[in-house]
């Protein structure tokens, strides 16, 4: 009888492996429980959303999270062999290593960092960079260790800032860090500036205003994010507050930033952009807005004037999106923060090769009560022999 069960567990965890190595589209969710649910609960969700598999909309396994944890996003290394999540309520990192299964968090204690937001890797794999809206600073650390290595920051008072850091962004070739002053988390103050770092040594070089009223316009840019493939470098930066969409442009004569707005979505009837996509060529620029809930499309074949294209409806707190690897599907997170109006809880599935024709949304967590805050797509760094061998010894 034990020879039979001990078979049948084998079997089971054969099935399981399968399922997961052979989907086509596997997503990584982090959720959180909607407000006034009995128990509240977080997890990070592995879901197929692939619209062709059968299992679409399933989540294929949970990794449950501490429940006073308030997970804020996921972010990979360049090889995406490591997936990190930031932490609102703790002064914790959790690093993934998605190159061994089962998935295990390792909890990185940043005391520095309070409200933990963006985080971005250097390109050569050996650096990240953490902002911390809570406590204005930005953490460098050893990304082989995991180990944090420095904290910048600057005094009241100092001409350049380091204050309410949330957006990053980072170019090893001009040796610079971009990061957003966006808002108190208490809500109470924002700001309206980009401040430029040194990526070597960290150094805080220079803050710039991004904002189309005088001070303080509280224009709150959230995300900084490099045209990929622009020469030169030009970042796209969204105000969340002001509603409009802002260009940078270094000058590798004066090695230096000017900015320029070059979007309002006022006019659309939409505000409080949030998150910024490219497509893999770079030619395609997708900007997400919270209310009152679109993806909004450029041709962004000229990264310092982005053409506007189409508004595609998506739902009221339009977030994160990622695209499909072959670009045929838009997937967009519908929630910002569990706030009211704006935490719809559904993932807006978009198939671009029809024009963008909204194909529909998975409920999956909204049905249950939770609200996703990111999305990212699962690396797949297994294969399924191998894989079902560890889940086996293991």
């Amino acid at each position: 009888m034990g020879r039979i069960r001990l078979l049948t567990c084998l079997a089971l965890l054969f099935l399981s492996c399968t399922s997961i190595a052979s989907a086509e589209l596997l997503a990584l969710l982090n959720y959180e429980s909607k407000p006034n649910q009995p128990v509240r609960r977080e997890g990070i969700a592995i879901m197929e959303i692939d619209p062709e598999a059968s299992d679409f909309g399933k989540v294929l396994m949970d990794i449950p999270l501490p429940p006073d944890l308030v997970a804020h996003h996921i972010f990979f290394n360049r090889d995406r062999t490591k997936a990190y999540i930031t932490a609102l309520n703790k002064s914790v990192l959790h690093v993934v290593d998605l190159t061994r299964f089962p998935y295990r968090l390792r909890a990185i204690e940043v005391p520095d960092c309070q409200v933990l937001e963006d985080l971005v890797v250097s390109e050569d794999n050996r650096t990240w960079y953490l902002t911390c809206m809570g406590s204005s600073s930005v953490i460098m650390g050893d990304a082989v260790t995991d180990k944090p290595t420095k904290t910048v920051r600057t005094g009241n008072g100092d001409p350049v800032s380091v204050l309410y850091p949330h957006g990053i962004a980072i170019h090893n070739g001009i040796d610079r860090v971009l990061i957003t002053s966006t808002v108190k988390p208490d809500m109470s103050e924002a700001g309206d500036s980009i401040t430029v770092i040194e990526a070597s040594t960290g150094a805080v070089l220079s803050t710039h205003r991004v904002a189309s009223k005088p001070a303080p316009a509280k224009s709150a840019p959230v995300e900084v994010m490099f045209a990929p493939n622009s020469h030169p470098p030009v970042v796209h930066v969204t105000n969340m507050m002001e509603g409009t969409l802002w260009a940078g442009t270094w000058d590798p004569t004066t090695k230096a930033f000017t900015f320029a707005q070059i979007d309002d979505f006022g006019p659309r009837s939409q505000g409080m952009p949030l998150e910024m996509l490219y497509n893999a060529k770079g030619d395609r620029l997708y900007v997400t807005t919270a209310k009152p809930g679109f993806v909004n499309v450029y041709d962004n074949s000229n990264p310092r004037q982005p053409k506007f294209l189409q508004a595609i409806p998506a739902a009221p707190g339009a977030h994160h999106s990622v695209l499909s690897p072959d670009e045929h599907y838009l997937f967009v997170q519908n929630s910002l923060l569990n706030l009211d109006g704006i935490s719809d809880g559904s993932i807006t599935v978009i198939d671009l090769e029809k024009g963008g024709r909204v194909m529909g949304s998975i409920d999956t967590l909204k049905s249950q009560g939770f609200n996703p805050n990111c999305i990212m797509l699962l690396p797949n760094h297994f294969r399924e022999s191998s894989l079902r061998a560890r889940l086996i010894l293991e």
